[in-house]
């Protein structure tokens, strides 16, 4: 028989390795915008569930969940494939789709509440300015910064001995105070006051240095903590959970005392080990109380824009907060943070 295909009442009959002339030879080419799709919902599904279940687990999830909520991009981009996909994955597919989508959207809103619930007079308007100079490299611009913002508090980290004399220098004047150690490469930190302090004493059992003392502003002992713990890089993220694990600790022994908590955390409000310190202390994030919750503060860097908040200022009950502001600081890879924020008596 010559011909492949026989035509029997008015139906084609096909032979095995034969597709009839303008029709796809398996589907295949219907197939790919199921397979796209569920590959961008991996990353988004895998981040929205650690969000959902309160953990950070383990490679990739926390360098994942960093990302959020840019990751509903992904998402919403399966969404609009999924109804092209074949059979049976179709609605699987689609149902995924919107669930990665609504759980994206549900990461981006604030975490904690609106307001501190501070009551009473005003004792003091203190600012707070936090800032990560990079191994020093962004020093003169932190000195520029600080005599324009003209903070009452100063936390610094990765702040080496160059650092803490430059500081010193330009800013002993309206900051005369200082705890904290200035080490070699990111290991030190410091922090720059205009009121008196005492009892220094850092977190101990920490790879960068930690500082905390206790202020005394507008007649009120407030405690302050500089946080600095490792990143959560892969090899690392182990080191990184127990460091917020101890400043978490830290937190819980102070809570119910005035307190300021502010530096680099390499966390965002994403993060289980990050929200744990907000709970356990008592504390609120001043960027979220200010309505600057997802203003993004690294890396500030590179030619594409910084996509994560991990740069915090973190304030107890006693305080509301009027504004938070992050600034530009050239030399570094994070954006300094300003915070204004109102200690009242009776909180």
């Amino acid at each position: 028989m010559s011909r492949r295909v026989l035509r029997r009442a008015g139906r084609w009959t096909r032979f095995p390795g034969h597709t009839p002339a303008g029709e796809p030879a398996s589907g295949s080419g219907r197939r790919w915008p199921g397979r796209i799709a569920a590959a961008l919902l991996v990353a988004p599904t895998a981040a929205c569930a650690a969000r959902l279940l309160d953990a950070d687990a383990v490679t990739p999830v926390p360098q994942l969940l960093s990302l959020l909520p840019w990751l509903a991009a992904p998402a919403f981009a399966a969404l609009l494939l999924a109804p092209a996909a074949r059979g049976r994955a179709r609605p699987v597919l689609v149902a995924w789709a919107v669930a990665a989508v609504a759980a994206s959207v549900w990461s981006a809103l604030p975490y904690g509440p609106a307001a501190t619930g501070a009551r009473g007079p005003a004792a003091a308007v203190v600012r707070v300015l936090t800032a990560n100079v990079e191994y020093g490299g962004a020093v003169p611009a932190l000195v520029d910064a600080a005599r324009r913002e003209r903070p009452d508090l100063l936390f610094v980290q990765e702040c080496d001995p160059a650092c803490a004399d430059a500081l010193a220098a330009a800013l002993g004047g309206r900051l005369p105070h200082r705890a904290g150690a200035a080490r070699e490469d990111a290991a030190g930190s410091v922090v720059l006051s205009a009121f008196p302090l005492a009892a220094p004493v850092a977190l101990p059992g920490t790879a960068l240095e930690m500082p905390g003392a206790t202020a005394r502003i507008g007649g009120t002992a407030v405690r302050l903590r500089l946080a600095h713990p490792l990143p959560p890089v892969p090899g690392l993220v182990g080191r990184w959970r127990r460091e917020l694990g101890l400043l978490r600790d830290d937190a819980a022994a102070r809570r119910g005392a005035p307190a300021v908590v502010a530096g680099d955390f390499n966390a965002a409000q994403d993060h289980a080990a990050f929200r744990a310190v907000l709970r356990a202390g008592g504390l609120h994030d001043a960027a979220r109380l200010a309505g600057r919750a997802r203003t993004p503060s690294w890396p500030a860097d590179l030619p594409v824009p910084a996509w994560t908040q991990i740069d915090h200022v973190l304030v107890s009950g006693d305080f509301s907060v009027r504004d938070a502001r992050f600034l530009d600081l050239p030399g570094s890879d994070h954006r300094a943070l300003v915070v204004d924020a109102v200690l009242h008596r009776g909180g």
